[in-house]
């Protein structure tokens, strides 16, 4: 049996692709798990949306085969003191506050469709004060466009709206919500790492900006859309209780968004360290202490963590596709059915054979921001076989990491020593070796790679008295962890990142082209519909609207 003085910290870990609850010890270790995945929509292309009742049900069917789990151990739940979420960030919900029911599929941080949208803000007056206000730049990424496109394309989100009872939120925010019992307790919260992924907050005052609200607005007054109160990151009472299941009436004391809790569960509490975490997409985060530093560079200005009321900022370089490039390769070209196979696979090749995989399946982010960006393949000659197409997979990350990195010692002012690394893609001993090789500064890959839901755990450790001071986590996943340092040239080193560059720049555009031939389609078309309104046939002046739209 458990020593009955044992304590454990639980974390609701949600995920672009899969839910997980995890039971850790004071020593940050995991003593159970369970993990369920959930369906992915693609109902266009670019286009990547999440059930968001599906993703409820995940979250408890994880807790609820956890704590079997954890009792099977002889451990009794009555020994977890808090729990904590972490989850995936920008990933956006409405719902009607009147009822609860979500009124749209939540539209996942990947998805692309709001890239006009984005446009059209770039193009208003002021957008170039915007970066230094919420620390993002226009884009499809952040929360905003998002729901601008559910407000102007979804009449049933449109009419609660107008009624007023239109409520926006983040997945932390619905999960808090919706496990708390929804509509009846309402807690309605958001922490500083989520609500700064909205573009809505200030990212000095972490509350939301009037200027902000009014910027972004499009044909919509936002301040009529219920925002969620930001709350610290670790607190006692304003996460609220789960409401049913085996865990009912247990806190909820942390939260954090993903890439914030791995830089917490790698101990990133000082300024100037940095994790890169190699998930579905990859980030990196860098610790810039209790100042925000605006980037001039293509980065992202973020919130850490904040557990006391004294926030700590990062500077953050977001890749788009990491892990779920590796997917591709499995599942829509079928090159196998296990992802450490596709390492395998890389390291059946001595080398890329000259090909470089542009992954921009969402366009590409930091430190780029090219929304009409489109993945292509370049270099392909008849030498190429699979085994180059799975290494230029994982060498995309690498090269996007470097760049980032690259941006990151411009606006620091300083050069990072070393990068600790997390996340599924870490695993490749192969993908870690070229990090090392493009980036020149070792790796450190730590044994147990549950950073994401430690750093979750820590933070609602924080407010439950499990843990006191960042020293007494000192130790905490330390033993076992692998470095991996640089063994290429910087010479030919440089070479590789010069021909990525390149391809960089040929994969411009493909979407502004495939957009801008649509509008001609379609101006065309009603044209042609306003000219046979008037009576006009063929022959008589529709010849000319079609030889004039294909000029």
């Amino acid at each position: 049996m458990a020593d009955k003085e044992e304590v454990f910290v639980g974390s609701i870990d949600q995920g672009t692709t899969s839910s997980r609850f995890l039971i850790f010890n004071k020593a940050g270790e995991p003593v159970a798990v369970h993990q369920e995945e959930f369906t992915q929509i693609y109902p266009n292309p670019g286009w990547h949306e999440h059930d968001p009742e599906g993703i409820i049900k995940s979250v408890e069917n994880c807790i609820e085969g956890a704590i079997k789990i954890f009792e099977k151990d002889g451990h009794s739940k009555d020994s977890i003191k808090a729990i904590g979420i972490t989850n995936q960030r920008e990933t956006t919900v409405v719902w009607d506050t009147t009822t609860g029911e979500a009124l749209h599929n939540a539209i996942v941080w990947t998805d692309t469709r709001t890239a006009g949208i984005a446009r059209e803000l770039k193009a208003q007056q002021g957008s170039d004060k915007i970066m230094n206000i919420c620390g993002e730049p226009i884009s499809s990424y952040p929360s905003a466009t998002k729901l601008l496109w559910l407000l102007k394309n979804v009449e049933k989100v449109r009419k609660v709206y107008e009624a007023g009872n239109l409520a926006f939120g983040t997945i932390d925010t619905w999960l808090t919500y919706k496990l708390n019992g929804g509509p009846e307790k309402n807690v309605f919260v958001s922490d500083p790492t989520n609500a700064s992924r909205t573009m809505f907050m200030d990212i000095r005052k972490l509350q939301y900006s009037d200027e902000m609200l009014e910027f972004l607005s499009y044909e919509f007054d936002l301040k009529k859309v219920h925002m969620p109160k930001i709350v610290r990151s670790a607190d006692k009472e304003v996460y609220g209780k789960l409401s049913s299941g085996p865990l009912k009436g247990f806190p909820i004391m942390g939260c954090l968004g993903d890439q914030s809790a791995a830089l917490v569960g790698q101990k990133g509490f000082e300024a100037g360290s940095a994790k890169n975490t190699y998930g579905t997409g990859c980030f990196l985060l860098y610790n810039t202490g209790d100042k925000p530093i605006i980037s001039t560079h293509g980065l992202l200005t973020t919130v850490a963590f904040d557990f006391d009321g004294k926030p700590v900022y990062a500077l953050e370089g977001s890749i788009a596709v990491a892990g779920s490039g590796v997917k591709f390769l499995m599942n829509n070209l079928g090159f196998s059915h296990a992802s450490h196979k596709i390492t395998e696979l890389a390291e059946s090749v001595p080398d890329n054979g000259g090909l470089v995989f542009v992954t921009a399946f969402s366009g590409l982010f930091a430190p780029y921001w090219i929304d009409d960006a489109h993945g292509t393949m370049f270099g392909i000659t008849h030498h190429i076989e699979r085994g180059h197409i799975a290494r230029a997979t994982l060498e995309a990350v690498c090269f996007q990491t470097k760049a980032i990195l690259d941006a990151m010692q411009k606006d620091s002012g300083h050069e990072l020593k070393e990068l600790k690394v997390d996340g599924g893609m870490s695993n490749s001993a192969l993908c870690m070796q070229t990090q090392a090789d493009l980036v020149g500064i070792p790796i450190v890959r730590p044994k147990m790679r549950e950073t994401t839901a430690l750093g979750a755990a820590i933070a609602a450790g924080f407010a439950s008295g499990v843990w006191k001071t960042f020293d007494e986590l000192k130790e905490v996943n330390t033993a076992g962890q692998t470095t991996f340092e640089a063994k290429l040239d910087k010479q030919a080193s440089a070479k590789m990142f010069k021909r990525w560059s390149k391809a960089v720049t040929m994969s411009k555009g493909w979407l502004a082209e495939e957009e801008e031939l649509e509008g001609h389609e379609t101006e065309a078309k009603e044209i042609r519909q306003s000219l046979k309104e008037e009576g006009l046939e063929k022959g008589h002046g529709l010849e000319k609207v079609d030889s004039t739209m294909t000029a």
